[in-house]
């Protein structure tokens, strides 16, 4: 999967850009808030209708402008796939020309990694972080996945708020219409379950792996996801926790208070890795994840680097170079590239357009 050429207008800080990218190399340089991420972001919104900084769509709108619009031409194994996107008070996507209405439509064609300094948080951070992480895996690696997830969440919404209702007490009616939000809740909570455990599989060995050659040393790695309710199903953990559901006014249990356990020779690593491992582990793991949802969907994602050389010492930089996948890299820095990477098409910004440079 490559992106072969970007085109904004009136995105984050750009007026107009317009920008090719090389088959496998890319450097995109230029001073803090020149809009490096921003390029980036441009990129991984097309790919997937999301913005890895979490931002709502209107506020990716330049100020003082009324909308958007991004294009990006892309090369699927040969195949062309081109994906336009206007932003303002409605989203409007189209596919090859054809208007869609489903992120997971984009998905299927398109993939992009991103690794940002903020993925630190991935190990630091509480499960809620790594939940996110695994579960934008899961769409990431089986598009349609997406209905899962979405579904998950609205019947979370309305079982708790009927719980909330209950005020710890439960009529006939309530316990009916518990019930039934039980039975879609273990469905979709079981088919995540088992989305979540197969791909986990697949990040342990890869993330130890990575980790021992970015590191230069090879302690042991676990990467585990092992929630309480899944030998069981979801269904009979929730028939346990009713009275306490109740009693509390929430879900207790179930994939949205699950925890990937991330360890480094045994030991939590959010608490007890060194700053330097951390930063090690959150690139193994997005490697690893890159490498699994290539596997997954055919073609090799984007892998998109966002000022990632300047986070790292200068042997973790080196051994990061040698461990980069093969398929197109697009890296941003203030600075020149890391001893070892060559990029075969530089761009600048300067924080309104985008040049060869």
């Amino acid at each position: 999967m490559r992106i072969e050429h970007l085109s904004l207008v009136d995105f984050r800080c750009y007026r107009e850009a317009d920008a090719r990218f090389a088959p496998e190399r890319t450097l995109l340089v230029g001073p803090n808030g020149s809009g490096k991420t921003s390029a980036l972001e441009a990129i991984g919104y097309l790919a997937s209708l999301e913005s890895f900084r979490g931002a709502p769509a209107d506020t990716l709108v330049r100020r003082g402008a009324h909308d958007a619009v991004l294009r990006g031409s892309f090369d699927r194994e040969g195949r062309d796939v081109t994906v336009d996107v206007r932003l303002g008070e409605r989203r409007r996507v189209q596919l090859d020309g054809n208007r869609v209405d489903r992120a997971r439509q984009v998905r299927e064609r398109c993939a992009a990694t991103v690794f940002t300094p903020d993925d630190l948080a991935m190990i630091k951070g509480g499960p809620d972080t790594r939940r996110r992480f695994l579960d934008a895996l899961v769409v990431a690696a089986r598009p349609s996945a997406d209905r899962v997830t979405t579904e998950l969440d609205r019947v979370l919404r309305q079982r708790n708020s009927l719980l909330r209702q209950a005020h710890g007490r439960l009529d006939a009616d309530a316990a009916r219409t518990l019930d039934v939000w039980d039975e879609r809740l273990a469905a979709a909570g079981d088919a995540l379950g088992a989305h979540r455990v197969e791909l986990v599989e697949e990040l342990e060995p890869a993330s130890s792996s990575i980790y021992g050659r970015l590191a230069g040393h090879s302690p042991e790695v676990g990467v585990a996801y092992r929630p309480p309710w899944l030998e069981g199903g979801l269904a009979s953990a929730l028939v346990a926790a009713r009275d306490e559901d109740v009693r509390r006014g929430t879900t207790t249990t179930g994939p949205h208070r699950d925890e990937l356990a991330v360890t480094l020779d045994g030991m939590p690593a959010r608490s007890q890795a060194s700053q330097g491992e951390q930063r090690c582990l959150a690139l193994a793991l997005r490697l690893a994840a890159h490498e699994a949802v290539g596997r997954a969907i055919g073609t090799t994602p984007i892998l998109l680097l966002d000022d990632v050389f300047s986070e790292l010492d200068d042997a973790r930089a080196a051994a990061l170079v040698e461990v980069l996948p093969p398929g197109q890299v697009v890296v941003t820095s203030a600075h020149s590239p890391p001893e070892g990477w060559e990029p075969e098409c530089v761009l600048r910004a300067d924080g309104a357009t985008l040049a060869v440079g």
